[in-house]
């Protein structure tokens, strides 16, 4: 196994890179120039003149090559320096750092509640197959399958604003100074991102269900005499559960992402909004390095849910 792992691990040298490629070449063909934009924004207008750009580009390093400026980035990548914003000349790793945990805690959250509540839905829909309770449980995956994560927030912020005259709590408060605060503020984000999680999970879950309680080692359980539950629970589940651990492993990693809106909509000051304020005012290393971090993470993972899969079916190998 530590072999897989080590290869597994040299394979996410050449991944990064060609994320790195191809978000800095991204980032440089999109229309604008932030030396205009921190011009403007700090003069109150556009009367300024082409000296005062060049020497603004020059001072942040917009004026060398593009290959100088990616090495450049890259070699302070492999140092742990993720640049500096270039409106507030702030480091980005240490920002990424304090916003990092918020995100994570909202993914994390959500996660939770897609897995405590799908998985049920999803078996308990395998077990009544083509009964109301199955076609009332999937209608309601299908619902939440379809509906955008950022819809739902707004139509939550709406609703309750027009129709009960009441707003979900918006904002974030650090968790170990109030934690009960920060676990309102976090819930609807968190419900409504796990929302879509749950639906997946359901769906992937009914299926597998279904197909592994028609193998034979089932009948020959249940013509053993054991009792349904213990035919679901110790024979079926934990087979079934393997493309689930893999669909919630991508689904965590693709929350960390789907939070970007979401905390942007409830003024949580996370990795996602974040990201947003930087593409607005053209903020490169920005960009560029929460790119990298959520490319990092859903690297790391993967790789955890190829680990799994030992544990979850002890016939699956590594060599």
């Amino acid at each position: 196994m530590y072999s897989y792992v080590a290869r597994r691990l040299l394979l996410v040298v050449p991944t990064l890179l060609i994320l790195t490629l191809v978000v800095f070449g991204l980032m440089r063909v999109l229309p604008g120039d932030v030396a205009v934009m921190i011009l403007g924004g700090a003069e109150g207008g556009l009367n300024f003149s082409h000296y005062s750009i060049e020497a603004l580009r020059a001072k942040l390093g917009l004026d060398q090559p593009l290959y100088m400026q990616y090495l450049s980035w890259l070699w302070g990548i492999l140092r742990g320096n993720l640049g500096e914003s270039l409106l507030s000349g702030q480091s980005v790793f240490s920002e990424i750092l304090v916003r990092l945990p918020i995100t994570f805690q909202i993914a994390l959250m959500a996660q939770a509640l897609s897995l405590v509540l799908g998985i049920p839905i999803g078996i308990l829909s395998a077990i009544k197959q083509n009964s109301w309770q199955d076609l009332l449980l999937r209608f309601w995956s299908i619902f939440f399958l379809a509906a955008p994560s950022f819809w739902l927030g707004m139509l939550v912020i709406l609703a309750g604003a027009f129709w009960f005259n009441w707003l979900p709590p918006l904002g974030y408060n650090v968790i170990w100074d109030n934690p009960k605060d920060t676990l309102v503020q976090l819930m609807w984000p968190a419900l409504i991102l796990g929302s879509h999680g749950m639906a997946v999970t359901a769906r992937m879950t009914r299926s597998t269900m279904l197909e592994v309680l028609r193998e034979d080692y089932i009948r020959t359980a249940r013509a053993k005499g054991l009792r349904e539950r213990i035919v679901i629970v110790r024979h079926a589940l934990k087979n079934a559960l393997i493309p689930v651990v893999t669909l919630s492993g991508l689904s965590f990693a693709g929350m960390m992402g789907g939070t970007v809106v979401l905390e942007y909509i409830f003024a949580i000051p996370g990795m996602g909004s974040y990201f947003i304020k930087a593409i607005q005012s053209q903020d490169y290393p920005i960009v560029q390095g929460v790119i990298v971090v959520f490319g990092l993470i859903f690297i790391l993972t993967n790789l955890v849910i190829d680990l799994l899969y030992g544990w979850l079916d002890p016939r699956i190998s590594y060599s």
